[in-house]
């Protein structure tokens, strides 16, 4: 089996990879297990070194944009994407050109560089919960589900809702087989800040268990729907392997989540590194966050993926402990 991840290189492309490494097998759609022989990871940056070093590992550096034009991705014989690679939201608000090349832009043209295969391979492609907005003068459903009509309200959520759109058309043309899942928030990422503006919901955890103040621009009592990495590549493989009849129909899944509110997250912060952690946390608002953040439902409901056996993280202090025991150098500060 051959498998293209795109954002490849990037923090949550380098996990789905190593975690379908250590698997060894896949089974597309239900069909049986076959060896996973090659993974290709596209990106503007060189892999991780463990990623790089691996036989089994390919590596296409490039502009995902320009590579999907000339096809030269997806190269022939490849059995699934997982079309990862995007702008994220506070880009895509700071740079509207940005976020439509690379996330409306890019996603088209992978698509139809996948069509021409004329294989129909499998496209997974990673959405967002920021397809839901709360638009001005009306108020979101109390709980979002699978079904509920998108309403985007940043250039990020429009772009990712297109995408869900395209990828659905693709795959009832039968020019591939399609599948959108809605990921949530993911809660901590490792590594540095990106230009995320839910990138805080890592770094209010990530920067004080390193001795560093940790930006917290909106109120304690904002509440958020997160996801660890861990349970967001495993709802990810498991769409993959999905059959059709339990896949459904073609629109969006929403992946599942951990309900919470900033404020929760902060507390168990406090009760895994004491208090010398949580006075690192910088309260101070920052009006442009809170303007999009606002607007992000906190009530997601996945019935699609718990049918799949996918259920969320079990409370925000295991996933911080997670955290801990999967990036003890970056820890700083003693822990219970």
């Amino acid at each position: 089996m051959n498998i293209l991840i795109t954002g490849g290189c990037g923090f949550l492309g380098a996990r789905l990879a190593r975690t379908l490494l250590k698997q060894g097998a896949l089974s597309l759609g239900g069909e049986p297990s076959r060896q996973i022989d090659r993974i290709t990871l596209t990106d503007r940056v060189p892999p991780p070194a463990d990623l790089a070093g691996n036989a089994r590992v390919a590596f296409v550096q490039g502009d995902l944009l320009e590579l999907a034009v000339n096809r030269k991705l997806p190269a022939a014989g490849t059995d699934v994407v997982f079309h990862l690679a995007a702008a994220v939201s506070g880009e895509c608000e700071a740079d509207f050109d940005l976020g439509m090349r690379s996330n409306f832009d890019t996603t088209r043209a992978l698509l139809e560089a996948t069509r021409a295969l004329g294989s129909q391979p499998l496209f997974i492609f990673a959405s967002s919960l920021a397809v839901f907005g709360n638009p001005p003068g009306f108020e979101l459903p109390e709980l979002i589900q699978d079904e509920t009509l998108p309403t985007p309200q940043s250039s990020y959520g429009t772009q990712k809702f297109i995408g869900e759109q395209l990828v659905a058309d693709y795959a009832r043309k039968g020019f591939i087989r399609g599948r959108s899942v809605r990921l949530m928030t993911v809660s901590v990422r490792p590594g540095k800040p990106n230009g995320a503006a839910s990138g805080f919901l890592s770094g209010m955890i990530r920067e004080p268990l390193a001795g560093l103040k940790g930006a917290c621009p909106v109120p304690r009592k904002t509440p958020v729907a997160l996801a660890s990495p861990a349970t967001t590549v495993d709802g990810i493989i498991r769409v993959a392997e999905a059959t059709e009849q339990e896949w459904g129909p073609l629109t969006a899944m929403n992946l599942p989540a951990l309900r919470t509110s900033v404020g929760e997250m902060a507390d168990a912060l406090e009760r895994v590194a004491g208090k010398a952690a949580t006075a690192l946390l910088d309260w101070t608002p920052d009006p442009a966050i809170q303007k999009l953040v606002k607007t992000w439902p906190g009530n997601v409901a996945s019935a699609r993926a718990n049918a799949l056996g996918l259920q969320p993280d079990r409370d925000f202090e295991s996933v911080v402990r997670e955290y801990i025991r999967e990036n003890a150098g970056a820890v700083k500060l003693p822990v219970r």
